[in-house]
């Protein structure tokens, strides 16, 4: 009898540590996709700044900028992928713009700007890299056996992998 009741409470125990392992890679893949959201946010809240200093240098380039604006606030209330890929595709332009003009890279506020967003970028791109190193971890331990199985039963399933697309990757170089 005391052997039965040592084996439950192992297997309990086992359970119990299983599903909180589990819990915990979850929990860090939550934290690691709240953290590109973060960085996201910072990068859309520096644009603003980069279209009020680039406006006075390209006046007719008004029609970018304010459609910069609005997609911004599409996705500050959508916040959607749609939105995400329209407005890189107009920062993506914005920069092209700026390349055009030289005496805009030569003004102190806006080369401020230029560092801060870089600096954005290459978080956005750890964030993306620890979220996906996350997920596969996640994902690898609920795929492995006897995880699997308590995986199923618990209602854990797979998160998928950061995938960028084609023109949602901006690389700033000024």
């Amino acid at each position: 009898m005391f052997t039965i009741l040592i084996i439950l409470i192992i297997i309990v125990v086992s359970i119990i540590l299983i599903y909180n392992g589990i819990i915990n890679l979850k929990n860090n893949v939550k934290n690691s996709k709240s953290l590109i959201d973060v960085y996201l946010q910072q990068r859309f809240d520096l644009i603003p700044n980069l279209v009020e200093v680039t406006k006075g240098y390209i006046q007719h380039e008004s029609e970018l900028l304010q459609n910069i604006a609005n997609l911004r606030s599409s996705y500050n209330t959508n916040k959607d992928s749609d939105s995400i890929r329209k407005l890189n595709n107009e920062y993506t332009n914005l920069i092209g713009v700026i390349e055009a003009h030289p005496e805009l890279k030569a003004s102190d506020l806006f080369l401020k700007l230029q560092k801060t967003l870089d600096k954005t970028e290459s978080e956005l791109q750890a964030a993306r890299r620890i979220y996906n190193m996350d997920v596969t971890k996640y994902n690898t331990r609920i795929n492995m056996f006897p995880f699997n199985i308590f995986a199923k039963m618990f209602g854990f399933s797979e998160e998928t992998l950061f995938q960028a697309e084609s023109d949602a990757s901006v690389d700033v170089k000024f």
